[in-house]
């Protein structure tokens, strides 16, 4: 239109008055887009990229979007833009350059007010002769008094522009902030999954996953149903033998670990490869003294082949060095603090000597006489009263009751020196001559400006926390400006007040170095009233060290006697020497020792816990039930948990007691708690909490290999991770077909060993060839779909040995066979999650298989692995329904193909680099 004013680029339907909120509006859009969270997701997929983004927050439907929840900050910041413009602009318009005659009147000024503070009288009178000279001639002169004006008002201008500066800039951070927490941030969210497409979940994108990267930190491990039963277990019991039951890798080690730090005295202990019930138990018992002289704050006695000087070196040098820095500062210290108290103390000295040594000599003598008459018997009544106080005293032997009446002294001590802290300050009050000084120094009028930057140091505590100062070039924000700037104003308000010669004269004051020595003398009493006596040490402490000394060292002692006259001399010698305590009398005294550390903890209403680990590590369960049935001598002390993780053959164990007959876990154990693989649940929540941000189905995937073992569980989500970093794929097709086939390329290497252990024949070699010709498929993994691979899979997966040996099948012996159908029976379940997980639109799939039959549930993915170790026919039948529910081939033994195609021989040229 002919004459239409074409607006600003950047105004978008005028949602922006000012350029500047346009640009804040960039600013935070940059922020955002460079956000961890937003930046792992760009550039995964080829429409989700940077510049897509930044195209549609500047949409105008998006900008308003983002700008609707933070209307309020943003009126907020453009009525203080609005205003600083104005102003700005006016300044601008009564610019005018600054006249010299200005600039000489207010250095006069300044010159003025300096002197008021810092100069003499006769410099002050001079400094306001001059400004007042000054003044007058530009009041008069036109010209200078029309420049003087102008330049007074563009520096008033100039302040209030500041001000208003600092107010649209605060005002623009909060909307900012405001922006990019309730604004542009979750918009630009929306719009990256927007970009992103559909099926967003099969992108590895986790926010982290430094929780797989440590699997033994104790910060990430979260509460299951295990623990729950566990702890519930030994609140119910005051003491007995619980067993943990579970699958290696199964978390029982955490639930002991978990258990014992709950625990106010705690043993953790691993049971031995090849087990000594002797052995074990000293290195229990050792474990327990160590422990509890280490809770109650004792050294641990150290054994070491040093010589007798050297052990004393060690032990005297640190003490030696602490006296010693201790010395270096505290005797010039004290030498300072003698010299400038000495006058004060003598003098005081010198004035209450004659009375105080009168009144001392009055009360030895009156002790004395009366001594003297209860000796000779003249003073009957004060006789008993001194023979009471002697059995009192004796009876203060004990450290409770000397405590209780030293507490009164203790309190009467520490009361006193509060008073002395108090009172010697509060002494100013009363003397004349600081009053007089505090009068004057209030009175005085130069103090206006020393007072102004006390109170101005005040405020500054209540200063914003977005301040920012720039003092030399360096940035301080916040806490720190706010610091800043009190601390620089008391210490410019100390140097001018310690200039006055009030505060001088209060300073110098005679009496000051008596009260600082009254000051000095009630922090030696208050501290002298918090000290003790050393406390004496615990009979179990004592019996703890000598039962390590008993167990750790052999002691020997000799002595040797002369006797007989000059002429003839006799020799005798004696050796002494301890033995190791045997077998029962190390069980009786363990038990003793443990029992009286439990009666302690109970009597506080503690708990006490040992915590017996890796049982399962032993080998098979008859090895562990034969460790149980040698330490269950030591078991069943009174208020103490034994905890013992087992296998599940010594859990069925104890599940199966009585049945036939009674085994040794009937009286050894009192409970068993059984720890079960994590659901599908539970291991997201892992999953979770060790790699926040991993989607649904890279967790789906992690618990379908593991079998929902978390120690497994953590090795895949870090396996997915590392396949990530190798071979830069991001989608779930990509890295699930990676990550299986590598799994299944390992697991047939190890059954191939074990087939090639078994006898074969020209005949039966067949299926060797076939398992050959399967990994020659593997050599070279890819994540593009193949044929062929697919058809070796089902060849192997459907292996059918009637069908491809024919008669020859019958000289199979059954443990080949068994092998056998174990790898085809895992094939099949590597073929499974192929299909599941390698194929495009998993969520869709996923929510149709669950929909179409409960063999649909992801969860019997895992249930599926589970199963593989108890038996491959049980498995192959789970297997094929999950297959069915998910709408994938099933075939049958002998429906595969009966040949296996020529595997390729180089590497896929796409993916070659990152095979």
């Amino acid at each position: 239109m002919p004459g239409h004013r074409r607006s600003a680029p950047w105004r978008i339907a005028d949602l922006f008055a000012h350029e500047r909120e346009a640009t804040a509006y960039d600013g935070v859009v940059d922020t955002c887009l460079a956000a961890s969270s937003i930046t792992r997701r760009l550039g995964k997929r080829p429409q989700a990229t940077a510049e897509n983004v930044r195209a549609n927050l500047l949409v105008e439907a998006n900008v308003r979007r983002a700008l609707e929840p933070c209307r309020e900050n943003q009126r907020r910041f453009r009525e203080a833009l609005d205003a600083y413009e104005t102003l700005r602009m006016r300044a601008a318009y009564l610019h005018d350059p600054t006249a010299p005659t200005t600039v000489l009147f207010l250095l006069l000024l300044l010159g003025l007010v300096g002197s008021l503070v810092l100069a003499a009288w006769p410099v002050v009178a001079v400094a306001a002769l001059l400004a007042t000279l000054t003044g007058a001639a530009i009041r008069r002169h036109p010209i200078w008094r029309m420049h003087f004006r102008h330049n007074v008002r563009e520096l008033a201008l100039t302040a209030v522009l500041w001000v208003r500066e600092q107010r649209a800039d605060r005002w623009e951070r909060r909307w900012r902030r405001d922006l990019e927490v309730h604004g542009v941030g979750p918009l630009m969210d929306r719009i990256v999954e927007a970009l992103l497409g559909e099926d967003r979940d099969s992108l590895l994108l986790p926010d982290s996953y430094e929780g797989l990267r440590s699997p033994r930190n104790r910060q990430y491990v979260i509460v299951s149903d295990a623990s729950r039963r566990l702890s519930r277990k030994v609140a119910q019991l005051e003491g007995g033998t619980i067993a943990v039951s579970g699958p290696r890798g199964a978390g029982k080690s955490t639930l002991l670990e978990t258990c014992a730090e709950e625990a106010d005295f705690a043993v953790f202990v691993q049971a031995p490869a090849t087990y000594s019930p002797y052995e074990f138990l000293l290195s229990l018992y050792i474990r327990v003294c160590e422990r509890y002289l280490t809770e109650n704050g004792q050294a641990v006695p150290e054994f070491g082949r040093l010589s007798a000087f050297r052990k004393a070196a060690r032990y005297v040098g640190p003490v030696a060095r602490r006296v010693t820095r201790y010395l270096v500062f505290a005797l010039p210290a004290g030498a300072l603090v003698v010299l400038g108290l000495a006058a004060a103390v003598r003098s005081v000295g010198l004035r209450y000597d004659d009375a105080v040594a009168g009144q001392a000599q009055d009360v030895w003598h009156g002790l004395t006489g009366a001594a003297e008459a209860i000796w000779h018997g003249e003073r009957a009544g004060a006789a008993l009263v001194v023979s009471l106080a002697g059995v009192l005293l004796f009876r203060l032997r004990r450290r409770r009751r000397l405590d209780a009446l030293v507490g009164p002294v203790r309190l009467l001590t520490v009361a006193c020196g509060l008073l002395l802290v108090v009172a010697s300050p509060a002494s100013l009050l009363l003397d004349a001559d600081v009053r007089q000084h505090v009068h004057t120094l209030l009175t005085a009028p130069n103090m206006a400006l020393p007072l102004l930057l006390a109170l101005l140091a005040l405020v500054s505590v209540y200063l914003p926390d977005d301040l920012e100062w720039h003092p030399g070039g360096v940035t301080l924000v916040g806490n720190r400006a706010r610091r800043a700037v009190a601390g620089a104003l008391v210490v410019v308000t100390v140097v001018l007040l310690y200039r006055a010669s009030p505060v001088h004269a209060m300073l110098t004051d005679s009496g000051n170095p008596l009260r600082v020595a009254c000051v000095l003398l009630g922090v030696l009493l208050v501290k002298a009233g918090g000290w003790s006596a050393p406390q004496p040490e615990p009979p179990l402490v004592r019996e703890c060290r000598n039962q390590l000394y008993r167990l750790q060292t052999v002691q020997t002692s000799s002595s040797a006697l002369t006797a007989g006259p000059p002429q003839l001399l006799a020799a005798h010698t004696t050796s002494l020497s301890t033995v190791p305590p045997n077998m029962p009398e190390l069980v009786s005294d363990f038990r003793e020792l443990l029992g009286s550390i439990a009666q302690e903890r109970y009597a506080r209403k503690g708990r006490v816990v040992i915590a017996i680990d890796e049982v399962d590590r032993l080998g098979s369960d008859t090895q562990a039930l034969a460790f149980l049935s040698e330490i269950k001598a030591i078991l069943g002390v009174p208020h103490v948990h034994y905890l013992i993780s087992v296998a599940e053959d010594v859990g069925a164990s104890f599940v199966r007691r009585g049945l036939p007959h009674r085994g040794v876990t009937d009286s050894s154990l009192d409970d068993i708690v059984h720890v079960q693989p994590c659901t599908l649940t539970e291991s997201r929540a892992i999953l979770e909490r060790r790699a926040p941000g991993l989607s649904e189905p890279y967790s789906l995937l992690a618990h379908a290999l593991s079998a929902g073992i978390p120690r497994d569980l953590m090795r895949y989500g870090l396996r997915i991770m590392e396949i990530e970093d190798k071979t830069q794929f991001f989608e779930l097709t990509d890295i699930s077909r990676q990550m299986i086939l590598e799994e299944l390329a390992e697991t047939l290497a190890g059954f191939r060993t074990l087939l090639g252990k078994q006898q074969w024949n020209p005949e039966t070699s067949a299926v060797l060839l076939s398992f050959r010709s399967l990994m020659s498929h593997l050599q070279h993994l890819c994540p593009c779909p193949s044929a062929d691979l697919q058809r070796a899979l089902h060849h192997v997966a459907f292996y059918d040995l009637e069908g491809h040996l024919g008669a020859a099948s019958a000289q199979v012996p059954d443990p080949s066979r068994l092998l056998v159908d174990e790898a085809s029976t895992y094939v099949l379940f590597s073929l499974t999650l192929l299909d599941i997980f390698g194929s495009p639109d998993f969520a869709r799939r996923m929510a149709s298989a669950v929909e179409t039959s409960p063999d649909g549930n992801p969860d019997l993915l895992a249930q599926a692995r589970q199963e593989l170790e108890v038996s491959p026919y049980s498995a192959r039948s789970l297997i094929t329904a999950i297959r069915a529910a998910w709408g994938l081939a099933v075939l049958r033994p002998g429906d595969a193909t009966a040949m296996i195609p020529r595997p390729r021989s180089t590497p896929c040229a796409l993916h070659s680099a990152g095979a």
